[in-house]
């Protein structure tokens, strides 16, 4: 996790007694009443991929963020892709088994300093100078930047080959300077608009609330760019019911930050996770009014910064928050139904859970329940403060006939000594929707 994660897991940590006693009192507007973690139904991994350790020894890499690839022609050989951040990308078969690593680049104007991949998305069948082809996007935030990746299953060496065309342009910052800050490129959703047939993708700003539209674009000998459409920023303060204004805590200079993004492409509308705000609905193509659907349960509680020990010290919860979900809410993915319902599944790291809602306009995106991920047995665990997830709603061959879910698990157990230990869960999808219809 970054810095700014860890400071708002010391808010979450010192404001816990101050929700649970909120849990008691009356349910708000909306008629939903607080939701402890512990009362919603559990699912279990079938498989887990191995420890990555975010330290020297281990290669400093930290599992973040899933995308699952299908194999059409041989489902039983599909793909998971992951970043694991400055340890770069992984691959893993169905069974969680390690298929390819690639380094990510490093960051350029500093001297030694790693690359970093954050988040990772898919596109299938773009138009390269070389053909069609499916491809792994991921968040370069040690260059502000996008990076490609070409799959072909049975290509020798590894399934993901590297097709970044080298002049692309950094997302947001104007020079080397703005990039050294590294307030870059960080969350990653990609779409293809149904109507026009082009392919882009949403990229947010780490520390910052933008989010930039990029179009897709084929570069010389079979590589990919992209350009800036048009750029969004989310509020960063807001007006309680009680008329004040209210920003979440954070260290002096940091915004509050979108990470976790996914777009339906039924109706071209992306949902954005705002870690310490809530979840946004807005058009794809960054026009229109964006939406606040839902509200952690921390929206509206004051803070205070304290520099020497770099954490927040909160003040009373005036009850203004949402009911499901806890800061932060980082990962989302959309889990669709072939009649066309379905939800948007959402991480609530806050409380290690995940809540879904109901992905139809018409609904409002009503909240249609929640999962938690729990330990299958003493030897695999579940996942805690999940910072990524990905759902794919398709056959997965004889391993995960009904579809897979994979999870980033921010606490994997059994530990590594004094290592930190990160990893991603694989469920199958079927306790996934009987959880979600009990």
């Amino acid at each position: 996790m970054t810095r700014s994660t860890i400071v708002r897991s010391a808010v979450l940590a010192a404001t816990t007694a101050l929700t649970a006693a909120a849990l008691a009192v009356p349910a708000q507007a909306d008629g939903h009443h607080r939701v402890f973690a512990d009362s919603l139904p559990s699912v279990t991994p079938r498989a887990e991929t191995p420890a990555l350790h975010d330290d020297d020894e281990g290669g400093n890499a930290d599992a973040d963020d899933p995308a699952i690839w299908r194999n059409a022609a041989a489902p039983d050989r599909s793909l998971v892709v992951a970043t694991a951040k400055e340890g770069g990308l992984r691959v893993y078969d169905l069974d969680a088994r390690p298929v390819q690593s690639i380094a990510a680049p490093p960051a350029a104007g500093e001297d030694d300093a790693p690359g970093r991949f954050n988040n990772v998305d898919l596109v299938h069948g773009l138009r390269l100078s070389s053909g069609k082809a499916d491809l792994a996007v991921t968040s370069d935030r040690g260059n502000d930047r996008l990076s490609f990746y070409r799959i072909d299953r049975d290509r020798a060496g590894g399934p993901l080959s590297d097709v970044t065309d080298p002049a692309a342009p950094p997302v947001f910052s104007q020079d080397q300077a703005e990039i050294n800050d590294q307030r870059t490129a960080y969350g990653l959703a990609t779409w293809t608009d149904r109507t026009t047939g082009k392919s882009y993708a949403l990229v947010s700003r780490r520390e910052r609330t933008s989010i930039a539209l990029l179009e897709l674009l084929p570069a010389a000998g079979g590589k990919v760019t992209y350009r800036k459409v048009r750029a969004l920023d989310l509020p960063s303060s807001f007006r309680l019911p009680d008329g004040t204004s209210w920003s979440p805590c954070a260290e002096p200079g940091e915004l509050p930050q979108v990470e976790g993004m996914v777009v339906d492409p039924a109706n071209g509308m992306l949902y954005a996770g705002q870690e310490d705000i809530g979840v946004w609905r807005m058009r794809a193509d960054l026009t229109g009014t964006p939406k606040l659907i839902d509200k952690v349960r921390e929206y509206g509680v004051p803070g205070v910064y304290d520099e020497e020990t770099e954490e927040c010290t909160p003040g009373a919860d005036p009850g203004f928050g949402g009911t499901r979900i806890s800061s932060d809410v980082e990962g989302l993915t959309l889990l669709t139904e072939p009649d066309g319902d379905g939800y948007v599944l959402a991480s609530s790291q806050g409380d290690n859970t995940f809540a879904a809602y109901d992905r139809e306009l018409e609904d409002a995106n009503e909240y249609e329940g929640g999962f938690r991920v729990a330990a299958a047995d003493d030897t695999l665990d579940g996942s805690e403060e999940c910072d990524g997830a990905a759902v794919l709603n398709a056959p997965l061959g004889s391993k995960y006939p009904n579809g897979l879910l994979v999870v980033q698990d921010g606490h994997d157990a059994p530990g590594d000594g004094d290592r930190d230990s990160t990893n991603f869960k694989f469920v199958d999808l079927a306790e996934v929707m009987d959880a979600l219809d009990d």
